[in-house]
């Protein structure tokens, strides 16, 4: 890798974390600076505006947060176990989430919803990474005889991935992990009683 993508890669990483604790609109270019010990001459040699690097460092935060995912799903045999795997990446939210900050889609769409279309768009995206990982999961699970032949997995995606985002939110915004504990517990047995294919 040459210097200068070297350093566009430290400006985005770097980046992401304060985007994503403080917000697009709470993140200023001084922010950027101080963070990357980059000047300002330097930024705008790699990107034209902040509205640039903060498009490049939601991909990143996005992308880290997916490869957690995607680790912690390849883990498990189970279909049942492959989601609630999901959970299990944010089972640490207020301590040790997988990035920091939590979680990159739920942070960018609260504040982008009307405010940043672009940032938005990126948090849809997201979303629907999440939700299409979900139902490969489950489709999979179907096919495989574990789940119901007449599953939803349209519906049982997005009820998991509303589980998740909202158990995320609890905890952080109560500062204990209960929300999201009591959660994977409540989906777990959600799964054995209404999906799971019986005998």
């Amino acid at each position: 890798m040459k210097k200068g993508e070297r350093t566009r890669e430290h400006i985005i990483m770097r980046s992401a974390a304060i985007f994503n604790q403080r917000g697009y609109a709470g993140t200023s270019l001084n922010d950027i600076i101080a963070e990357t010990g980059i000047k300002k001459g330097g930024i705008y040699r790699h990107f034209a505006s902040k509205d640039e690097i903060a498009l490049e460092a939601y991909n990143y935060a996005a992308s880290m947060v997916t490869n957690k995912f995607s680790e912690a799903v390849d883990q498990e045999q189970s279909a049942s176990g492959r989601l609630i795997a999901f959970f299990r990446v944010y089972e640490d939210v207020v301590n040790n989430p997988p990035f920091i900050g939590g979680c990159p889609m739920q942070n960018t769409a609260v504040e982008s919803d009307d405010a940043h279309l672009e940032l938005r768009d990126r948090a849809r995206q997201g979303m629907h990474t999440a939700l299409d990982m979900m139902k490969s999961i489950i489709r999979d699970g179907i096919k495989a005889g574990e789940f119901k032949e007449d599953l939803d997995s349209d519906a049982l995606a997005s009820f998991a991935f509303s589980l998740l985002e909202g158990s995320i939110l609890l905890s952080k915004l109560d500062g204990d992990n209960k929300h999201i504990q009591m959660n994977i517990a409540n989906f777990s047995s959600y799964l054995k009683q209404c999906c799971l294919q019986t005998s």
